[in-house]
């Protein structure tokens, strides 16, 4: 009631400052609206605030809901100040000019290089002569079907002309996996994060004027390492696992984080499975490129009995690998707004990410180290168990789960020449003895890991951030025993090195390059090469001589350095 009390009040006061300047009809019109308003019992409320009969606002909304025609404008035509549009005929097609996306006119004009607001498309139009203010500058533009727009990342670079194909193939792939209950996985590297007090994407609910405090410049030397999470997401079971690694994001941490999923999850999920498929990016430590990636997805093939089929996503396409938006996004959304201060809170922020449909995610950390720059030969490749398929066979491959020689590829001993070329190391063409030339090698051995050392600090200017010991894994295009060999036979043989290139499959640009660096160490070790009795002009030539003097030059027949 008293509700009722005040908003006859509030209309009293409103009736009466406006009733004197309107008209019989106008005033039934406004009390009939006001009575629509209130709805049941609005017409006897509206009644006592006018202090008029309850027939008479009635009438006003019979003549609101008679749809009568309206009473118009009171002004005479042609009153009122003219649209600036109208004033200026060469306003809008200005203006037009200024925001067209090809961005036509004085490729010179500031406003080219500068946000077009409406306050400085205002100031420019100003300049060319057309006085306008910046709101009349914002009611043309929306008058012309113009608005604020952002960016939107549509453009995936070169289209694929088999996109569109790849994705039916993978839709395939997956469908048959799933029929037979075997696992279907999502994966792919999350964003690497820097540990540390450093400010995080978002907002969270905190006592007001309390905010986290955190550093004010994200630099990598101010924080405590760096997070590189590892996803795999299990289609079917709508599940996530996450390994947090410490080091390089590398081929083999990322089929370590496979192997762990299996064996903590994946296994007591599938126990009847044989076979698993897994969807990745084309890029990256999954790309399809990859070397390490295929001779790892083997090893773990091998070892856990499943038949490992990978479809890769089209260069491009990786917003459409399920792990995006099904897991990742959903860990950002998790910690936005808070600082990732260790590992610890890394890995529980994760393991804590949960969604209304039921998404369990569980998550690890990882602090292994892995080699970098790990390289995988052609006669490794060509050992794996590896058949691709009939459409694009480099995005669609499976590895069988059958044993194979790991150690096919592996690099020929540093100290010792290729196997195929170690009849070289015979007396009669170097000119030392056995054990000669092992004390030599051994030297030279010292010596080219103290220049190797040295040029990398001159060229990175700090000592190595790889500790004792821990190679690079790279394959050397040529071991120190065959770039010695090879500076043998240019000196003390005269064979040239374009012969010594092809004999070694090399370009004679790195023979010339590592004759000259063997050259150095052996002045460093104080040992000069003694023109032989022989002088050879060409590969015939060498291969001539080591027969007559009793030589076997087979690749199968390894002579003994």
């Amino acid at each position: 009631m008293g509700d009722a009390e005040g908003t006859r009040q509030v209309l009293a006061a409103k009736f009466q400052a406006v009733f004197p300047h309107l008209d019989e009809r106008q005033r039934r019109l406004v009390m009939g609206a006001e009575a629509r308003s209130l709805g049941h019992g609005g017409i006897r409320l509206v009644a006592r605030a006018a202090g008029v009969r309850d027939a008479t606002v009635s009438l006003g909304v019979d003549e609101m809901d008679a749809g009568a025609e309206p009473l118009g404008r009171v002004r005479r035509p042609g009153g009122g100040r003219k649209r600036a549009a109208d004033l200026d005929p060469g306003l809008l097609p200005a203006l037009l000019a200024l925001v067209e996306p090809d961005e036509r006119g004085d490729p010179m004009s500031p406003l080219r290089w500068t946000t077009k607001s409406t306050r400085n498309l205002a100031g420019e139009l100003t300049r060319q002569g057309h006085r306008v203010g910046a709101d009349t500058v914002g009611d043309l533009l929306r008058a012309e079907g113009f608005s604020l727009q952002g960016n939107a990342k549509a453009l995936e670079g070169q289209r694929h002309p088999d996109r569109d194909a790849q994705f039916r193939y993978i839709n395939e792939q997956v469908k048959a996996h799933q029929d037979a209950a075997d696992p279907v996985i999502s994966v792919d590297t999350k964003k690497k994060e820097l540990v540390g007090q450093f400010a995080n994407a978002g907002r969270e609910w905190r006592p007001g004027g309390q905010p986290v405090l955190v550093n004010s410049h994200d630099f990598p030397q101010d924080s405590s390492g760096k997070a590189v999470p590892y996803g795999i997401y299990d289609i079917a079971g709508n599940s996530g696992w996450v390994s947090v690694g410490t080091d390089h994001d590398t081929a083999a941490f990322a089929v370590e984080s496979v192997r762990r999923w299996w064996n903590a999850a994946g296994r007591d999920e599938y126990p009847q499975a044989r076979r698993l498929l897994v969807t990745a990016d084309a890029g990256g430590s999954n790309g399809y490129r990859t070397r390490a990636w295929k001779a790892e997805l083997a090893a773990l093939a091998a070892e856990t009995g499943l038949e490992i089929t990978v479809c890769h996503f089209p260069p491009g396409t990786s917003k459409w690998n399920k792990i995006e938006h099904r897991l990742f996004s959903h860990i950002t959304m998790n910690w936005r707004g808070r600082p990732l201060t260790s590992h610890e809170v890394i890995v529980q922020a994760i393991a804590a990410t949960t969604t209304r449909t039921g998404l369990r995610v569980r998550a690890e950390l990882d602090d292994s180290t892995y080699e970098t720059g790990v390289t995988v030969s052609g006669r490794q490749m060509d050992a794996l168990p590896l058949t691709r398929h009939d459409w694009h066979g480099d995005w669609n491959y499976t590895l069988r789960a059958e044993p194979y020689d790991q150690d096919a590829g592996a690099p020929d001993p540093f100290d010792q020449p290729s196997p195929d070329l170690a009849w070289l190391c015979h007396p009669a063409l170097t000119g030392l003895p056995a054990a000669e030339w092992g004390a030599l090698t051994a030297t030279l051995m010292t010596l080219h890991d103290q220049q190797r050392e040295a040029s990398l600090d001159k060229r990175r200017g700090h000592r190595p951030r790889i500790k004792a010991g821990q190679g690079t894994g790279r394959r050397p295009v040529l071991t120190l025993a065959d770039r010695l060999l090879a500076t043998i036979l240019h000196y003390r043989l005269a064979l040239p090195q374009v012969a010594i290139a092809a004999l070694f499959g090399v370009r004679p640009e790195t023979v010339n390059k590592r004759i000259r660096d063997i050259r150095q160490l052996l002045d460093q070790a104080g040992h000069t090469i003694q023109p032989g009795p022989h002088r050879l002009a060409s590969l015939d030539d060498l291969h001539q001589l080591a027969i007559s003097i009793g030589i076997t030059t087979q690749p199968e027949i390894k002579t003994a350095c």
